[in-house]
């Protein structure tokens, strides 16, 4: 094969450039080949590795999430992910889980065995399945098929405007080794373009819900996630001033609404006093969630007045709650209702009422022994510059800054949606190659170790990302929650590395730190270019979310 000849892969990454993709994270399989090659031949296209197929995932979900945290409101900031057959394909269903929760918009790419042994039957090729596509069915939006070169530009122009689509989502794209690799005929792919279809709501639905609104003595507004991915921050400012209507944000939500303005009654999803509020509204504005586990306080929240749900994603549409359902982008439902909701004249009522409800949820955590962990939080968030994006796994300083984490110029990016380990490295990496850096990773030791192997993918790109370790040297939550159950807690206590002698193994400048220096280590290592890691030894604890007089 001459440089010159063009195969299927030259066409996969001439289609990919011309919808508009600059980075692709890629790890190279036997099956792969075709297109590895292709993105040697386009020295216009950023390739960027991984050691391991599940933290590849995660990095293209850090970088679109990055993106799209830039540029809110913006077209949506689709990511390429190209991996192997059978293996390296499985082995990012669980990011992909983590991805379709948060409405990430990837474009996965895997390739396959020969086309002649497709369609069932087990023909004794390495990495092969049966049907490969099953296994990514129920996870991805949708499943994209190529047989021939010609395929190509249309399946991937078809699977981008699948991910672009709101709700936006990770799709999933298959091609076979011999059509990788197959010499080509076709011109050069420059002209191919993805078009998402906006998902505007019903007049006749805005008009009722504008009504319901407009005569509402105490309406109260819920972010969710949705309203956060479709740059929704100045429509859903607008409509809470107009409608003088305090705005809660969930998890997913955090920064779309200021955190410190008069009508912010914050993100304190787990504290009854917000649950408690947010159901004694006459009107509740549900905007871009789906009310699930912890939106809902675990299933505590029981609306007393009327509900609108605006939800993208039609399968969470009155799933949980009777509402007035409409189906729609939050943005563009936000932008009709600016059109027909009343002004009201500020009385201080609200302002009020919010001011009441975060003293009543400080008071509580006064009352509890967390003086520590409320600390760490505010030394962790001073010591982050503006404008700095921060990557959390699953681990109590994330559960904390679910709640506490001010996202106001220093957005906030977790794995909550579907709860799995080992999110915060390999996420921040993916946020460091879109935004330049400096970005942070937060880790307890037990995810920590799913990604150590990362730190090399740091080193060899160069990425400006610091990773703050919390080692309480186990899986922490599941401990507490285990002794909370039982009394007593099975497999949660690990045997771990020197994590700071481990890192310089790898080249990385490491801290071992402490809760009273750990602001001033994170500050010194986030100003210090390059990757680094800060290491805390510390046991901390959650709060008790749930008001005792409930």
């Amino acid at each position: 094969m001459s440089d010159q000849e063009r195969i299927g892969g030259d066409v996969v990454v001439e289609t990919l450039r011309a919808l508009g993709a600059e980075t692709v994270f890629g790890l190279p399989g036997q099956h792969a080949l075709g297109l590895f090659e292709a993105l040697r031949r386009a020295p216009d296209l950023r390739v960027i590795s991984s050691r391991v197929e599940n933290n590849l995932a995660f990095a293209a979900d850090g970088h679109a999430r990055a993106l799209m945290a830039a540029n809110p409101g913006g077209p949506a900031p689709v990511t390429p992910m190209i991996v192997s057959t059978g293996p390296g394909a499985l082995l990012t269903l669980a990011s992909l889980q983590e991805s379709v929760a948060a409405s990430v918009p990837l474009l996965g790419i895997s390739s396959q065995i020969p086309v002649a042994g497709l369609g069932g039957g087990r023909h004794g090729y390495l990495h092969e399945l049966t049907d490969q596509q099953a296994s990514f069915r129920d996870i991805v939006k949708s499943v994209h098929v190529v047989r021939t070169v010609s395929q190509i530009p249309t399946a991937l122009r078809e699977a981008w405007e699948s991910a672009a689509t709101v709700p936006f989502g990770p799709v999933w794209v298959e091609i076979p080794q011999d059509v990788l690799l197959a010499p080509t005929t076709l011109p050069p792919i420059t002209s191919v373009t993805a078009s998402p279809a906006p998902l505007a709501p019903l007049p006749e639905l805005v008009a009722e819900a504008a009504k319901l609104l407009g005569a509402a003595s105490n309406p109260v507004i819920l972010a969710g996630g949705g309203a956060a991915r479709s740059g929704a921050h100045a429509e859903l400012k607008a409509l809470s001033e107009a409608l003088r209507a305090p705005v809660f944000s969930t998890f997913g939500a955090k920064g779309v609404f200021g955190w410190e303005h008069p009508l912010s009654a914050q993100s304190w999803m787990e504290d009854w006093h917000s649950t408690e509020y947010l159901q004694n509204a006459d009107v509740l504005l549900v905007l871009g969630s789906g009310l699930g586990e912890l939106s809902s306080n675990y299933r505590e929240f029981a609306p007393r007045g009327t509900m609108i749900q605006v939800e993208a994603d039609l399968g969470k549409l009155e799933s949980n709650y009777a509402a007035l359902g409409i189906h729609a982008d939050v943005k563009l439902t936000l932008e009709a209702l600016l059109e027909w909701v009343p002004m009201r004249e500020s009385d201080g009522r609200a302002e009020a009422a919010v001011a009441e409800v975060l003293a009543k949820v400080q008071s509580r955590l006064d009352s509890q022994p967390v003086e520590v962990e409320r600390k760490l939080i505010e030394d962790i968030r001073a010591a982050v510059p503006e404008g700095t994006q921060t990557f959390w796994d699953m681990t109590i300083a994330a559960y904390w800054a679910w709640s506490a984490w001010n996202s106001d110029n220093a957005p906030i990016h977790t794995s909550q949606g579907a709860g799995g380990l080992g999110y915060g490295l390999p996420g921040a990496l993916g946020g460091a190659v879109a935004t330049g850096g400096p970005v942070l990773a937060v880790s307890g030791d037990g995810g920590a170790m799913y990604g150590i192997a990362e730190l090399a993918t740091a080193v060899q790109h160069e990425l400006d990302v610091t990773w703050l370790i919390v080692d309480d040297g186990g899986y922490g939550i599941l401990r507490e929650y285990l002794t909370g159950a039982f009394g007593q807690s099975t497999a949660t206590e690990l045997s771990r590395p020197d994590f700071v002698a481990l890192a310089h193994s790898f080249g990385v400048s490491a801290t071992l730190s402490s809760l009273d220096n750990i602001g001033t280590d994170l500050g010194k290592a986030l100003r210090t270019p390059g990757p680094s890691i800060v290491v805390l030894p510390a046991l901390l604890k959650m709060f008790a979310a749930t008001h005792l007089e409930k």
